[in-house]
């Protein structure tokens, strides 16, 4: 008794170290990305910096308003193409998937989240950006074949494992009576899954659509390589664009004084909208917790 109890006396300790060095990793980040993108709001204005149009640091002009315009668009674009899929597929693999093919898909869902975010900006060069260029010469679509588009599709298949993962553990805990009261009231397989299971799974659904849109807004090395690159608000979604994370990792490498805050200060805005984005998620689970 007394060797179990120090264990797990012991293992007290450790969790409370863990969880207590997570936070200040957290802490640690938001202290320098504070500390150092201050400098660059006060050198060249909150409003000037958040609603500037044009970013020109050979000039000492930094406006980054395409930048999140861009970021919102390809993110947007990505939940779009991906949340669907994504769900639809969770669906399909709990509730009527055989057997059979169970685990090869499985197998591929999870080979998708460990595919290098690079070699996805190949396949998109190789074979979305042409595809893209072809539909548009087709239609007679002014535009470019990296693009928006092109960004979102890309974006859309790499937050898919994210929801498809969490998407079916969450339809999976959800118990089997649910399923099997609803079929017994005379409800249909379809609305069973779709008016009494996916709600029930409504938090786990929820939480992975969170975790691909924080991949989806936090992509860089695909969106750099197929998204065109171009610093201006895109008229459509054929036309290039530069997202925050890009913007950043582009101009890194060669950036002093001025211009490497304000692109630190970037990174402080990129953080800012996955602070709000949480907090968003948390209200609205918090609002069908309630109506639950």
């Amino acid at each position: 008794m007394q060797k179990n109890k120090l264990l797990e006396t012991g293992m007290k300790y450790v969790f409370t170290v863990a969880a207590c060095f997570s936070i200040a990793a957290v802490a640690l980040i938001c202290i320098f990305l504070i500390s150092s993108g201050i400098p660059a709001f006060k050198a060249i204005g909150v409003f000037q910096f958040l609603f500037g149009t044009l970013w020109r640091p050979g000039n000492d002009i930094y406006g980054i308003f395409p930048m999140i315009i861009g970021s919102l668009y390809v993110t947007a674009g990505a939940i779009l193409i991906g949340v669907p899929i994504g769900i639809l597929t969770s669906v399909f693999m709990t509730y009527y998937c055989p057997k059979k093919i169970y685990k090869p898909l499985k197998a591929a869902t999870e080979l998708l989240a460990g595919i290098p975010s690079v070699v996805y900006g190949f396949f998109g060069l190789i074979v979305i950006v042409p595809a893209i260029r072809n539909f548009e010469l087709t239609f007679h679509i002014a535009g470019k074949a990296n693009c928006v588009l092109t960004a979102s599709i890309i974006l859309g298949i790499m937050i898919l494992p994210s929801i498809i993962g969490v998407s079916e553990s969450a339809l999976r805990a959800v118990p089997q009576s649910y399923y099997e009261g609803s079929l017994a009231q005379g409800a249909t397989k379809e609305r069973t899954i779709f008016k009494v299971m996916l709600p029930a799974a409504y938090s786990g659904v929820l939480a992975g659509i969170v975790l691909g849109i924080g991949r989806a807004i936090g992509e860089t090395m695909a969106v750099v390589m197929i998204a065109g690159n171009q610093t201006k608000i895109p008229s459509s979604i054929f036309r290039g664009v530069r997202t925050m994370t890009a913007n950043i990792v582009m101009e890194m490498g060669y950036a002093t004084g001025l211009h490497r805050e304000a692109l630190i200060a970037t990174g402080v805005v990129l953080f800012v909208f996955i602070l709000f984005i949480n907090a968003l998620v948390a209200a609205i689970k918090k609002k069908g917790g309630e109506h639950a």
